[in-house]
């Protein structure tokens, strides 16, 4: 019965807080605090804060932890897969449709004007992680990494996995401070 409660508890939220994790959260609140009384007022909103303070998606991040408190760990499984059920159940159905109707000009009109706005989407981020790590780093620590991250990854073949990680390795010993 409590595995149900939790999917219910975070499934809800998931279909009707339209808007992601943030629009979500008095909705939760309202399940877990008022609906089951799993948490306090006091208790929920520390839950918020450490959620907020480690990365990724936030409603994921307390399903987990509210779900593993009152299930262990099935029940983390069974809130963070609440969570994500109302988002996956629509992509599935999304790309059903999107799969039917692949041939149709308007589709492939659509999908490629979807591509340049992802290369500018991620030209933007490339631009912005490069002049965060510029202010963080200085001009030559980050000429450095970009020129030795792409040596590696473009003419050594080295997989972009380990390059990050020598990358973080790099910054832990040389830019610690």
């Amino acid at each position: 019965m409590i595995y149900w409660q939790i999917f219910l508890a975070f499934f809800i939220p998931g279909i009707v807080g339209y808007g992601g994790g943030p629009a979500s959260i008095p909705l939760v609140e309202n399940e877990v605090v008022d609906r089951y009384g799993w948490l306090t007022v006091e208790e929920f909103s520390e839950v918020l804060a450490l959620g907020n303070a480690l990365p990724g998606p936030i409603a994921t991040k307390m399903a987990g932890y509210i779900g593993y408190e009152q299930g262990g760990v099935l029940g983390a499984f069974v809130g963070v897969f609440a969570t994500v059920a109302p988002s996956l159940i629509l992509m599935v159905m999304l790309l059903g449709l999107l799969y039917k109707f692949k041939d149709s000009p308007k589709v492939k009109r659509m999908t490629m004007l979807i591509r340049p706005t992802i290369a500018v989407l991620l030209g933007v981020m490339a631009y912005q992680f490069f002049t965060s790590s510029y202010e963080g780093a200085g001009v030559w620590q980050t000429l450095f990494l970009v020129i030795a991250s792409f040596v590696l990854m473009e003419k050594l073949k080295v997989h972009p996995a380990f390059v990050i990680v020598g990358a973080l390795g790099y910054g832990a010993i040389f830019l610690a401070g």
